[in-house]
């Protein structure tokens, strides 16, 4: 029994040391997570942000324009928010500005291409 206990120790161990990691130190810039995050945003500004309708498109908005606003939501300087000041609380400030920098570089009206997706050129 006691060797049960150890073993399943171990991954309980590495799950608490994970969680316990502010999410700064763990990798978001790379362009698959990005995309992963950027994918949360989907449901409503529709697929690689292109919605058309009363929600807002994010595709090839700037990406000051978009760091600055999601910022705003953030941190409840936006009084026209819906839910997006609580969905931008779940973000950390560098993980805004990435998902920022993401949706500028795609065109709103073109196809998602490579660049966009892995910040390399086709």
């Amino acid at each position: 029994m006691n060797w049960l206990l150890r073993g399943s120790a171990v991954p309980v161990v590495g799950v608490l040391l994970l969680a316990s990691l502010p999410s700064a130190a763990l990798a978001t810039d790379t362009p698959e997570q990005i995309a992963l995050m950027a994918s949360a945003c989907a449901n409503c500004h529709g697929t690689d942000g292109r919605l058309a309708g009363n929600i807002p498109a994010l595709a090839g908005v700037s990406a000051d324009q978009l760091e600055a606003k999601l910022l705003a939501f953030k941190h409840d300087e936006e009084v026209a928010a819906t839910i997006m000041d609580r969905i931008a609380k779940g973000f950390s400030d560098a993980e805004l500005a990435a998902l920022a920098s993401h949706f500028a570089a795609i065109d709103p009206a073109g196809e998602a291409t490579l660049a966009t997706t892995t910040g390399q050129q086709e």
